[in-house]
C-alpha cells in the first residue's frame, strides 16, 4: 500500500514537471523598450534570457522590440506595440525548426548573461599583441580564417586620422587593391577579381593625411576546401531556419561563427545585425562582449 502511494506521488510530480515543460514556448534573445510579461495575475518586466510560457501574455511599448527563439529552434521578431498572447505568437511559427539551433542560442545567452558581463574584466588581461596607432578589430593570425565572401573591417584611432587608406596585399607584399574611406570601417568583397585568386590577404590601415598613423598588418585567410566543406555542412543544419535577412538571424549567425572560431565572419554578422536594428542595445552590448571575450578590443 505504501509503495502504491509512493509511486502515485512520484507519478504526480512527474506529470506536473512534464506539463510545465510543455508550457515553455520561447526564450528571449533580444529586448528593447518597456516590455512586460504576465504570468498569472501580475505584469513584470521582461528580461533577456527569460522563458515565456504558452499561457503567458506579453505587452510591448511603442517602438519596442523582442527577439525570440521558439522551443523548436525557430526565431521570431515581435515589433508591434500592445498585448500579445504567447500562444498566438507561437501560432505564427511556420514549418519545422531545428534543435541544433538551441546550441548556438544557448551559447549566446550564456555569453551575455549577467554573470558573463560581471566577469568581463577577467577577459581583458594584458596581451602582447601590437596594434600600431590605428587599432584594427581583427583576430590573431591563427584565427584569421573566413568562410564568407563579405567581410567588414573596423578600426579605431583615439583622435583624427580620417580619411583612411586601406591597403590589401598578397603574402609577397605585392599590392592588390586600395580603398580610401572617411569612415572607420570598410566592406570588402573577397570575390572581387583583384582578391579572388588569393588564399591569404594582408590588410593595413593608414591615415591619408599622416602616413605615420597606421596599423600593423592583419591577415585574412580563406578557408581550405576541407574546412569550407565542414562549415557548410554545419551551417546546413540551421541555414533554412535563419535564412531570412533579419537582425535576429544575423545575431544568431554571429553565435554560430564564434562557436566555430570564425571571428571575422562573426564580426560581419554583428555589424549587419546592428545596421538592421541600430536602436536595439542588446546587439551592441553582445558585440562589445564578443570583442572583449576574444581580446579584439585591445
Amino acid at each position: 500500500m505504501k509503495n502504491s502511494k509512493l509511486i502515485l506521488a512520484f507519478s504526480f510530480i512527474f506529470a506536473i514537471t512534464a506539463a510545465s515543460g510543455q508550457d515553455y514556448a520561447f526564450k528571449v534573445l533580444a529586448n528593447k523598450g518597456t516590455n512586460e510579461v504576465k504570468s498569472g495575475n501580475s505584469w513584470e518586466a521582461i528580461k533577456t534570457g527569460a522563458s515565456l510560457n504558452t499561457s503567458d501574455e506579453v505587452r510591448l511599448s511603442e517602438n519596442a522590440y523582442l527577439g525570440l527563439i521558439h522551443k523548436t529552434g525557430k526565431p521570431l521578431e515581435v515589433k508591434k506595440a500592445g498585448p500579445h498572447k504567447v500562444a498566438d505568437l507561437a501560432a505564427q511559427i511556420q514549418g519545422e525548426g531545428t534543435s541544433v539551433l538551441n546550441k548556438y542560442t544557448d551559447f549566446i545567452l550564456s555569453s551575455n548573461s549577467a554573470e558573463a558581463k560581471k566577469n568581463r574584466l577577467s577577459a581583458t588581461g594584458a596581451v602582447t599583441r601590437s596594434f600600431g596607432d590605428i587599432k584594427v578589430y581583427l583576430p590573431e593570425n591563427q584565427f584569421s580564417g573566413v568562410f564568407n565572401k563579405k567581410v567588414i573591417v573596423n578600426w579605431s584611432l583615439e583622435k583624427g586620422g580620417a580619411p583612411f587608406v586601406v591597403t590589401f596585399k598578397n603574402m609577397f607584399d605585392d599590392e592588390l587593391m586600395k580603398i580610401e574611406t572617411p569612415e572607420n570601417s570598410v566592406e570588402v568583397n573577397l570575390a572581387d577579381p583583384k582578391l579572388a585568386n588569393e588564399s591569404a590577404i594582408l590588410i593595413e590601415v593608414k591615415s591619408k593625411e599622416d602616413s605615420n598613423l597606421k596599423s600593423v598588418q592583419h591577415l585574412i585567410k580563406k578557408l581550405s576546401p576541407a574546412e569550407q566543406e565542414r562549415v557548410t555542412k554545419a551551417l546546413a543544419e540551421i541555414k533554412s531556419v535563419v535564412d531570412e535577412e533579419t537582425a535576429l538571424n544575423k545575431f544568431i549567425m554571429a553565435g554560430f561563427y564564434e562557436e566555430n572560431r570564425l571571428y571575422i565572419d562573426a564580426i560581419t554578422a554583428y555589424e549587419e545585425a546592428i545596421k538592421m536594428a541600430p536602436d536595439v542595445a542588446t546587439y551592441k552590448e553582445a558585440y562589445e562582449g564578443f570583442l572583449i571575450r576574444n581580446r579584439l578590443d585591445k
